[in-house]
């Protein structure tokens, strides 16, 4: 190729990549239905859109890698902490029984329906075990399923991406040994294997563990040294020994979220645009050498092997990890029908598979293209359904709003008792142990983990949380921490304000309009008067706002939560709830 019809298959795909995601973003899907189609048919088209003759024999080591950035993020997520009772047994039964079921019954199946060896549908039912948050987390947020059910989903997507990236490195190299050595030869290849993958991990891990800990670094530097470092050791492993820097990339994101005395960023922007941006990349290259020629002969076949996965193994999964254990059955029910295929099916495929045909594993060549029709048609199944299934199951979560409340002085735990008494569920973060124990004493949810993990990405969309009001009794942590979330929140973010407005750590006026409350109702002025006997009451507003009183929150009939703030309070409707302040005298029974 030419070097003008590089840089143009290059812009193409970049365009390509970003563009569907986009378009994705506005229409409210899943960015996988536009990234697949948009790159088989532009691989299709062009010949200008051709990974393989853009970068030729790197493409292959490129992908390899790239999965290991996606992986290495994906551990980064792995707090096993929080995980507890019959949620975290539902969990780990989902992922080490869901992908023992799924990978022997995909390739006892893909042996007759797609007509390829045993070793290969071996490699096949071994890249078909994941699912993966980036296909996960886009579909339950358009469903918006119960917190459990959320829980269990997100936790079991990004939990069975790495172990599936795992097992798929350990069974590509069984696979690759069988043709060539004995069984103690395999077993010894096997070892080897899982050995350079998990020393590899472990030293990079220590290596950043060590830079992370003991060096100031700031959000930009300490992410390219964690680029580089995960690139490095993959490289590395994988170069000692094919394609076990996955297992490397792995261990160490995992590693980095649970070792002790280290506090990892809850929010990482940079590497997040970085990873967004690596997979629309991959989905779309990965497409692209999808020829229609290849799927002539693999595309009723696999339609079959999807809808027995659909209709069969994944229900008989949710039925086995969900047995003995109090999730409703209506809960079962959903979780066995949601396993889209996402990224990391198909990267796996694309890196393995073109070794295995060079070794003459037969039927070897099927693998990506079956690959491809299973990510497809499991995300236009579960993306077309999953509203209706959810709706006719009675599954979703409530549309009313779920208020994370910061801080833990008597007042905000009264806030939080009314606003509940109200109708919503409220979670609470603080702090202090003092005000933790303050909060759990009172019987209301405390938000696990640190503030910027429960408020944002994965922790909000875990607990379900629609709006932040930051209410502790400090002025500057409330005006930083509403800086941060207002870029990261979904929901509205709303701060008390400041008594001052000249002076401080940050400027208190930044957001002046996101300020709680009005008529000179400042965080002092609200503490002074709730220590002089004022107290928070919930009153209907067909009842009348008594005089004398101030209106705090309303909750409409539908559960949505309107805060009054500086700019005036909420208009009040036929139906709403009034959460106010009542005078010390007024308040008293």
């Amino acid at each position: 190729m030419t070097s003008s019809q590089i840089l143009l298959g290059a812009g193409l795909i970049v365009a390509l990549a970003v563009g569907s995601q986009l378009v994705a973003s506005l229409l409210r899907v899943p960015a996988i239905l536009l990234l697949l189609p948009a790159g088989f048919i532009a691989g299709t088209l062009t010949d200008d859109v051709n990974p393989e003759k853009l970068l030729g024999p790197a493409f292959s080591p490129l992908v390899s890698l790239a999965v290991a950035v996606i992986l290495y993020d994906a551990g980064l997520g792995l707090d096993l902490r929080h995980l507890k009772g019959h949620t975290r047994t539902v969990v780990v039964r989902l992922v080490w029984l869901g992908a023992l079921v799924t990978w022997v019954s995909a390739a006892l199946l893909a042996v007759p329906v797609i007509g390829m060896s045993l070793s290969a549908a071996v490699m096949l039912g071994a890249i078909l075990v994941v699912s993966g948050p980036t296909v996960v987390g886009p579909l339950l947020d358009f469903v918006r399923p119960t917190e459990r059910l959320q829980r269990v989903l997100v936790w079991e997507g990004s939990l069975i991406d790495p172990l599936g990236g795992i097992l798929g490195a350990f069974v590509f190299h069984g696979v690759l040994a069988s043709g060539q050595q004995g069984l103690a030869g395999q077993l010894a290849s096997f070892c080897g294997s899982a050995a350079v993958g998990l020393a590899g991990g472990a030293v990079g891990a220590a290596l950043l563990w060590l830079l992370l800990r003991h060096l100031t670094l700031d959000e930009v530097l300490g992410t390219t040294v964690q680029l580089a470092a995960v690139v490095s050791v993959a490289a590395a492993c994988d170069a000692f020994r094919d394609d076990t820097g996955l297992i490397a990339a792995v261990v160490m994101g995992v590693a980095l979220a649970n070792l002790p005395g280290l506090d990892m960023p809850a929010r990482r922007p940079f590497f997040e645009a970085l990873v967004s941006l690596t997979i629309g990349l991959l989905f779309i290259s990965i497409s692209a050498t999808v020829t229609p020629q290849s799927l002539r002969h693999v595309v009723l076949p696999a339609l079959g092997l999807v809808a027995a996965l659909v209709l069969v193994v994944r229900p008989l999964v949710a039925v086995l990890s969900t047995a003995r254990t109090d999730v409703p059955y209506r809960e079962r029910w959903f979780i066995g029908w949601m396993a889209p295929r996402g990224i990391v099916a198909a990267a796996t495929a694309s890196t393995f598979s073109v070794s295995l045909v060079q070794a003459g594993i037969g039927g070897a060549q099927k693998i990506l293209p079956a690959t491809f029709m299973v990510i497809v048609a499991t995300v236009m199944v579960y993306g077309l359904t999953a509203i209706p299934v959810a709706r006719r199951l009675d599954v979703r979560r409530s549309a009313r709003s779920r208020p994370l409340l910061v801080g833990g002085d008597p007042w905000v735990i009264e806030l939080g008792r009314a606003l509940r008494s109200a109708g919503l569920d409220v979670l609470m973060w603080a702090g202090p142990d003092g005000q933790r124990r303050s909060i759990t004493d009172a019987g209301l949810d405390l938000a696990p983990g640190e503030l910027l993990a429960a408020a944002t990405g994965a922790g909000a969309e875990r607990e379900g949380i629609t709006d932040v009001l930051l209410l502790t009794d400090e002025d500057d942590f409330n005006t930083l921490a509403f800086m941060t979330l207002k870029e990261t929140v979904k929901g509205p973010v709303h701060r008390l304000a400041p008594p001052l407005r000249s002076h401080g750590v940050v400027a208190p006026s930044t957001g002046s309009s996101e300020a709680l409350f009005g008529d000179g109702l400042d965080r002092p002025e609200l503490a002074r008067r709730y220590a002089g006997g004022a107290r928070i009451v919930v009153r209907r507003v067909d009842e009348g706002v008594p005089a004398g009183h101030d209106v705090l929150f309303l909750v409409r009939p539908d559960g949505q939560l309107a805060a009054a703030t500086e700019t005036g309070a909420p208009r009040p409707g036929g139906g709403d709830t009034a959460v106010l302040l009542a005078p010390a005298a007024k308040s008293l029974p």
